[in-house]
């Protein structure tokens, strides 16, 4: 079939977008997803910029739950009555809660918003943390989706990491969730520091014969303020890191995998919703030290953030103080933001996203889509805008058109 090239200007936004009177230009908001951040962690690795933090003391689940339950019953008036459609517990190393706790946290969710019936409920889990009750436990509360950070199955590679787990606990967590989780993601890293062609090729293998259906695949990167960007490791050129992203891709394609957004691939069914609607410039409420948010209403999109640190955002739970930061974005501001989203995603986005996330006319962005066109990142055709593979290669490039 014959693609239909057309200028975007051709295309109009939906009457209610150009007529409506709402400050915002949204006719409604997008759908809605919440996040819930769980900070501790057993030992923060060299690599890992996150807000984790090592449990040197114990955690109090009790207290924390209190205060994740808080911080939720403060935010309730921008997200009222608003279906969530999914929830992602991640970290840190949430695996580290006890069961009744997770079962305590998603019940008091439930009872505090519209979580669809078929919401997408994803755990984090470290496999030196996997253990067949908790996991049992975790999924009778309602998790329906396990996402393991494995890393590597090379012992060496993951010491090099500072993991705290080696490549048979890593393939015994993933028999164990696979056991009791529908749906299993696994975290996967390369250009680790020494690694070889042949050394990424048997990760990758590895990962597809556990049976799961969800591969994040990440370039490890030397991320400010961390022992690794101070004290950097010898790993790969780029070159080589190159061969391994193509290697990767190529493998995971074979074995019936479809590379869906820049690091994510997935069995046909099997992506992942809640990431799907950060790429799509979903809303998200995010809850707990350092959590992001991004909202909408009919006057304005607003992102916000909670304290970072943990012993201030458990303070601020005290006094229902939970928020550091908020700021409207600026209609200026909302073709690049959008854009750094949906162009993550191998298929693109239907033109009419573009109005219906950000309430503007498609002219904001004609500029910019011409000149990534014309640079040849960018496909417009059949009313879907996507990056050709070009432009996925060099997708800071392709963002930065965005961005002017």
């Amino acid at each position: 079939m014959t693609k239909r090239i057309i200028p975007i200007s051709a295309v109009s936004p939906p009457p209610s977008i150009s007529s409506g009177s709402a400050d915002s230009g949204l006719v409604a908001p997008p759908p809605l997803a919440l996040y819930i951040h769980w900070p501790w962690c057993v030992k923060k690795c060299p690599y890992c910029d996150f807000n984790s933090h090592e449990a040197k003391s114990g955690i109090d689940d009790a207290a924390w739950l209190a205060a994740l339950i808080a911080d939720l019953e403060a935010a309730l008036p921008q997200i009222w009555n608003r279906p969530v459609g999914s929830l992602f517990i991640g970290g840190g190393t949430p695996s580290l809660m006890q069961g009744e706790t997770a079962d305590a946290l998603l019940s008091a969710i439930r009872m505090r918003v519209p979580l669809q019936p078929d919401a997408e409920i994803t755990l984090e889990a470290n496999p030196g943390t996997a253990e067949a009750e908790k996991f049992a436990a975790f999924r009778a509360a309602g998790v329906n989706r396990l996402s393991l950070g494995i890393q590597s199955f090379a012992d060496e590679k993951l010491r090099a990491l500072g993991r705290i787990h080696d490549s048979r606990e890593a393939q015994a967590a993933i028999e164990l969730a696979l056991r009791h989780f529908e749906r299993v993601n696994l975290d996967l890293m390369y250009a680790l520091p020494g690694q070889t062609l042949a050394e990424a090729r048997r990760d990758i293998d590895r990962a597809i014969a556990s049976g799961v259906s969800h591969l994040s695949a990440y370039h490890l990167t030397l991320e400010p303020n961390t022992p690794f960007h101070h004290a950097p490791p010898p790993l790969p050129e780029d070159d080589l890191a190159a061969d391994m992203q193509e290697l990767i891709e190529e493998e995971l394609a074979a074995a019936g995998f479809e590379h869906y957004e820049t690091s994510a691939f997935a069995r046909p069914g099997e992506r992942c919703r809640h990431n799907l609607n950060y790429w799509n410039f979903g809303d998200y409420l995010g809850i707990g030290p350092g959590a992001h948010s991004k909202l909408s209403n009919h006057q304005r999109i607003w992102r916000e953030a909670r304290h970072r640190h943990p012993r201030a955002w458990f303070e601020g739970a005290a006094r229902g103080e939970f928020i550091s930061t908020a700021q409207t974005i600026a209609a200026a501001d909302l073709p690049g933001e959008f854009m750094m989203n949906a162009l993550r995603l191998c298929d693109g986005f239907p033109l009419r996203l573009f109005s219906e996330r950000t309430g503007l006319p498609l002219a904001a962005i004609e500029k910019s889509a011409l000149t990534a066109r014309r640079e040849g990142l960018l496909e417009i055709a059949d009313d879907q805008v996507k990056p050709t593979p070009k432009g996925q290669r060099f997708l800071n490039r392709l963002l930065l058109l965005f961005l002017q």
